[in-house]
């Protein structure tokens, strides 16, 4: 308790038990669901929140750990409890200036959100050519979600709506060429193939698709994919011709390793062993 105590106070958050609660503090993994009421108020006594008085109705907070939730002192402050704990906690108030600190997405207008956008896919750009592929998914996802975010506004198939989208295309391209290094190649799939149904002519997506489905052993997919890129621009033939040989050098590669395994089990279930008595 002691250990949690210290390391709340060098965030500035100090912590009171009110009711302990039973049994062990869970592990609090990413992606954990917790359910609990809670109650903001300043220091003065003013209420600012309280989930049991929400528009008249009690309506206990959701939050699922790990995913960057806009309050993360709650995601800080939660895992230090157990099942059932009612606790008290007081957070230092850290005031900056307007213009002096970068909004988060959720705390944006729509026309910040719009103006956000390329600053954020430049960010997104750099972090890519620094190698940090992680970081430049995250920040292309951030951008998408911005779009995403103004285009449930509008009607689809709206002029506004199409202007959106093709906004969101060249973003959600580079987000899945990051996925392709990263190893997640359904989501790539996923995420091609939503565009190409509404863009069956988009080049780039046909291509990562067609990487995605060689990279999870889909060859005929990817051939049919290839093929698309060559017909939209013939000039691609020796980009195409290198993603095919890897493809084909991988298949070989892998029909010999399952030969090498099938003609090991072959040779050890026909060994046999003869006892002599005397």
């Amino acid at each position: 308790m002691e250990e949690v105590a210290t390391k709340l106070g060098a965030d500035g958050i100090q912590k009171k038990v009110l009711s302990p609660g039973k049994g062990e503090l869970p592990s609090f993994h990413d992606g954990t669901k917790v359910i609990f009421h809670y109650r903001t108020n300043l220091c003065d006594g003013t209420v600012l929140d309280d989930s049991r008085m929400m528009g008249g109705k009690s309506k206990p907070m959701e939050l699922i750990l790990g995913k960057k939730f806009k309050l993360p002192v709650w995601e800080r402050v939660i895992a230090t409890m157990r099942p059932g704990e009612v606790a008290d906690f007081t957070c230092d108030i850290k005031v900056l200036p307007p213009g002096s600190f970068a909004l988060e997405t959720w705390a944006m207008t729509d026309e910040e959100k719009l103006q956000a956008v390329p600053q954020i896919h430049e960010e997104g750009n750099m972090l890519f050519k620094k190698g940090q592929t992680a970081a430049a998914a995250e920040k292309y996802y951030n951008a998408i979600a911005c779009l995403k975010n103004l285009q449930m506004k509008e009607q689809p198939g709206d002029l506004a709506w199409i202007k959106l989208d093709q906004m969101i295309t060249p973003l959600l391209l580079n987000y899945c060429q990051c996925k392709l290094m990263l190893g997640q190649y359904y989501e790539v799939l996923d995420h091609c193939s939503s565009l190409l149904n509404k863009y069956e002519d988009n080049l780039k997506a046909y291509f990562k698709r067609g990487k995605a489905h060689a990279a999870v052993w889909n060859e005929a997919e990817a051939r049919a994919d290839f093929a698309k890129v060559l017909a939209l621009d013939p000039s691609l033939g020796p980009a195409v011709a290198k993603e095919i040989r890897a493809m084909e050098e991988k298949i070989r590669e892998k029909e010999k390793e399952e030969k090498g395994r099938y003609r090991n089990l072959f040779n050890y279930s026909s060994t046999s062993t003869t006892a002599t008595t005397s």
